[in-house]
């Protein structure tokens, strides 16, 4: 009953402190965008509400098991005489089986070149007359009866590709199931063997990896389960992957001698390779988006009484033997599935959860960027990292990234309530982190309920007061000061509430030592790949702008740039023209396009850009933070032009790393004299990319994250 009430409580006051919130944040938006920007801001936001549509394993078109007495059939499989992957299939009669699966290999064959090598163990059916009806396969025929083991050995032994995949007949694969295990391998340099989602005929879940207890014992992780639930939906370390879709590079299959022949017939033997495979130095990953249906029992029936399933109950004694030390590590046996999601996750005993008021669109703009590189480094770290956005939406292909780097992803349906989410996992929780103050205070209570002995991090991305302060003052706006003031407080309390507060500048950090200097504040600042320069000064040509639009101070850079600054730059060398890119434009920026400003909006590939054009302008008359478009523009090589707000906290040297003017005039010269010359714009190139090695790379955000964490 007390359990009850505390729960109730904690939703009313969650949910009365949203409403608050979003009235808030109108107000300011009022302020800062006016009515027409507003009811914009307010649709964008309520197309984010809704998200996109849950993903569903495709499994209700695949190919079916005819009658085993169907008459013969005649097609092909695409098979490669230069494979990346060997598939391996074994195979004892059930003919009707081994068709369906090779009918599905040839109408899901994608990108990934590949040879299908179907072993027949001694079959008495129609297998040996069927397969010789079916082109683009490669057959062998067991003088005797080997088991699967001995069959997969067999086949893997006369394989030609890179990676050698174990696929058991009774099995029918889906869409991109080839190319998502090989971009697994691809992603995940430590990668040694990747294992697929099994699911039922009927759509249940059959198995999102293994686990392996102490005592030898296993346990289909999510059986029975929606395979679409978050918790099974992102790539992960598994104990084991069932050998009815498991691939791994064939060299070292070779090198470890193949399946083990001691548990022969079959059983446990996929067990013990990945078991091998960690202890060769690699590790074993479930891929969720490598979905194979999977006809459970058909081959050997689910009787492990007697006839060859009584194998695994005799080869689970042979690996305990075996495997004694290593399995002394493995966790305890559970009796619940409710245990089952810690006993998964074993490897990555931190888990943190990190909400932000959506999900990151890398892409389109910095603090999303700066957000998944952070969840990157923490899953680097070894930590178990769920992600919740504020909307509690899927957001299509940017969830499906950050599942692709091991992130669990809250979403609807599946998630419903952040209270009844943090009363099941809080307790497992050693850091939250949040993100913005228009945020963080909705759920800070929640979390000192629920997660009691977490750290509490809040993230403030910029200084949003000190942003909205100076948008007040360049437009005299009192509106717009009085919400400043209102930020300002808020950010303020939680910083005294959270037990860690990250800013992104060393600027900021002193600005808080003296207003709030009870508080913990860290810096953790942008996070950026170093592309190098690519492309040399006499094969560019124009200057380039990149920014969200969603954001006003881009917006107010644009205007006054092409208004105030360009047509001086224009006068003197008419050639040049700019490049507008950014998500989200508005009808302001729109209005800018002229022959000589292309507005480009959001593009997929910025580096075409980055790698092209001459300079990069930063032309910001209001912020706070550090500005990624900089970063970026760095990180590549290519010289920046910039105002002084632009490049506040980015430790650059005016003149050498970039060069820096307020006034029109100024700035005009500024990109008239770096376009014209070779020498400053190298010198600002190779400056550029040691600034970004120095302060704002993958080294220099583990460094401090390390700091912050075991501080």
């Amino acid at each position: 009953m007390v359990r009850t009430l505390r729960d109730a409580r904690a939703r009313i006051a969650f949910q009365f402190k949203r409403v608050r919130s979003a009235g808030a944040r109108t107000r300011g938006s009022l302020a800062r965008r006016g009515l027409l920007g507003t009811v914009r801001r307010i649709g964008d936001e309520f197309a984010r509400k809704r998200g996109a549509p849950v993903p569903t394993p495709i499994i209700d078109a695949h190919p079916q098991p005819a009658a085993a007495d169907a008459p013969l059939q005649t097609f092909a499989v695409p098979g490669s005489a230069q494979p990346l992957v060997s598939i391996v299939i074994p195979v004892y009669n059930k003919i009707e089986y081994t068709v369906a699966c090779l009918r599905s290999l040839a109408e899901h064959a994608g990108t990934v070149a590949f040879e299908a090598i179907v072993v027949d163990d001694g079959s008495s059916d129609a297998t040996p007359a069927q397969l010789a009806r079916i082109e683009g396969i490669r057959t062998l025929r067991n003088e005797r009866n080997l088991g699967f083991i001995g069959s997969c050995n067999a086949g893997a032994a006369i394989a030609r590709g890179e990676y050698v995949l174990f696929l058991n007949n009774d099995t029918v694969v889906t869409r991109g199931w080839l190319e998502a295990l090989a971009a697994c391998f691809a992603e995940e340099p430590d990668a040694g063997l990747v294992g697929a989602k099994l699911v039922y005929p009927d759509g249940r879940l059959q198995e999102a990896g293994g686990i392996v207890f102490r005592d030898g014992s296993g346990w289909n992780y999510g059986r029975f389960d929606n395979p679409g639930d978050p918790r099974y939906e992102y790539r992960r370390e598994a104990d084991y992957c069932s050998g009815a879709a498991i691939m791994l590079p064939r060299a070292l299959f070779e090198r470890l001698g193949g399946f083990d022949v001691r548990y022969a017939p079959a059983y446990y033997e996929d067990t013990d390779l990945a078991f091998a495979v960690r202890a060769a130095g690699k590790k074993v990953y479930y891929e969720p988006r490598a979905v194979v249906v999977h006809f459970e029992g058909v081959t050997s029936g689910t009787d492990t009484s007697g006839g060859i399933k009584q194998y695994q109950v005799v080869n689970r004694e042979k690996f305990l033997a075996k495997w004694k030390d290593a399995l002394a590590l493995q966790p305890a046996p559970i009796d619940s599935a409710k245990l089952a999601p810690a006993a998964a996750n074993f490897r990555h005993p931190r888990h943190v959860l990190v909400i932000d008021a959506y999900t990151p669109t890398p892409d389109q703009d910095s603090g999303s960027l700066r957000m998944t590189n952070l969840m990157r480094l923490l899953r680097e770290a070894g930590w178990r990292v769920s992600f919740l956005p504020d909307n509690w939406a899927h957001a299509g292909k940017y969830t499906e990234s950050l599942q692709a780097l091991g992130v669990e992803a809250l979403y609807h349906p599946f998630f419903g309530d952040p209270a009844t989410w943090l009363r099941e996992n809080g307790a497992s929780l050693d850091a939250v982190i949040l993100s913005r103050h228009y945020v963080a205070s909705n759920y800070l209570d929640l979390v000192r309920v629920y997660a009691n002995r977490a750290q509490v991090i809040f993230d403030t991305v910029d200084l949003h007061y000190l942003r909205e302060q100076r948008s007040a003052e360049l437009e005299g706006n009192a509106e717009l000061a009085r919400q400043a003031a209102a930020t300002r407080e808020a950010e303020f309390e939680l910083m005294r509430d959270c037990d860690i507060t990250l800013v992104v500048s060393p600027v900021e950090k002193a600005i808080l030592a003296h207003e709030v200097p009870e508080a913990r504040v860290e810096v953790l600042s942008n996070v950026h790949e170093i592309h190098g320069l690519r492309r040399g000064y006499a094969q560019r040509s124009d200057l380039v702008f990149v920014g969200g639009f969603q954001h006003p101070p881009n917006i107010d850079a644009m205007q006054w740039f092409v208004r105030e600054v360009f047509p001086l730059v224009q006068a003197r060398a008419p050639q040049i023209r700019l490049h507008v890119i950014g998500s989200k434009v508005v009808e302001e920026v729109l209005a800018l396009a002229t022959g000589s400003v292309i507005v480009h909006g959001y593009v997929e590939d910025i580096a075409p850009y980055m790698d092209g054009c001459r300079i990069s302008v930063a032309p910001l008359r209001v912020g706070a933070g550090v500005k990624g478009k900089v970063n970026m523009a760095m990180s590549y090589g290519l010289p920046v032009v910039a105002t002084t707000t632009a490049v506040e906290g980015m430790h650059v040297r005016a003149g050498s790393d970039v060069l820096v003017a307020d006034a029109p005039a100024e700035f005009a010269d500024a990109i008239v004299r770096l376009y014209a010359d070779e020498a400053l714009w190298n010198t600002l190139s190779a400056n550029g990319l040691a600034n970004v090695r120095a302060h704002f790379s993958f080294d220099a955000a583990r460094a401090a994250l390390k700091a912050i964490l075991s501080g």
